[in-house]
């Protein structure tokens, strides 16, 4: 199995780049999301860590957003991320027989959940798309944004560790064309 791990700024279409592939998605945004309306386990420790902030179950998003700050971002991460992991590896297993796999997870290399084989496509956007899909976000809130993005490591450093780059400008056949030229070039 060829693991393709796609990385780039939040909001650069990560997601999007990932679906035209057509090959079986990890993605780690979903599987928080999963994690916050299903795991109990995971809203016990976040209630004993926030019980000011996360009161009931299932766990919102904006209950979330409303107590991230650099500290407490290092302690939903240390709670949330090996559930995260855990729904990675039942993936992984479950595609293993799969010639690629995508993984769209946004602090992969910051994780550490990337392998030296792994195929990275960076995904490069105008500034001016990013900003209006973060702002058209509904959950938007320009302090959070800034707290995440010092999570991620310099932008030049990802685009050297980039074995592909795939310019996104939200046109899906651009998109396409340049998917194709780099299954082509892995193929070979």
């Amino acid at each position: 199995m060829i693991r393709i791990g796609l990385i780039g700024e939040i909001a650069a279409g990560k997601t999007f780049v990932g679906k035209c592939f057509g090959f079986p998605i990890f993605n780690a945004d979903l599987e928080v999301k999963k994690i916050y309306k299903t795991n109990k386990k995971c809203f016990t420790k976040l209630n004993k860590k926030f019980p000011k902030n996360i009161k009931s179950f299932p766990i919102t998003k904006s209950e979330i957003i409303k107590i991230l700050n650099k500290k407490n971002i290092k302690i939903i991460s240390k709670i949330v991320h090996p559930y995260v992991r855990v729904q990675l590896k039942k993936f992984l297993k479950k595609n293993k027989y799969k010639k690629y796999v995508i993984l769209d997870i946004p602090l992969l290399i910051e994780n550490k959940l990337n392998n030296k084989s792994d195929i990275l496509i960076y995904i490069k956007t105008p500034r001016n798309i990013i900003l209006k899909r973060v702002k058209n976000r509904g959950n938007y809130n320009k302090k959070t944004l800034d707290i995440l993005k010092k999570k991620q490591i310099n932008m030049k450093k990802k685009i050297k560790l980039a074995n592909f780059i795939i310019y996104n400008n939200l046109n899906k056949k651009n998109v396409l064309n340049q998917i194709n030229k780099i299954k082509k070039k892995i193929n070979d």
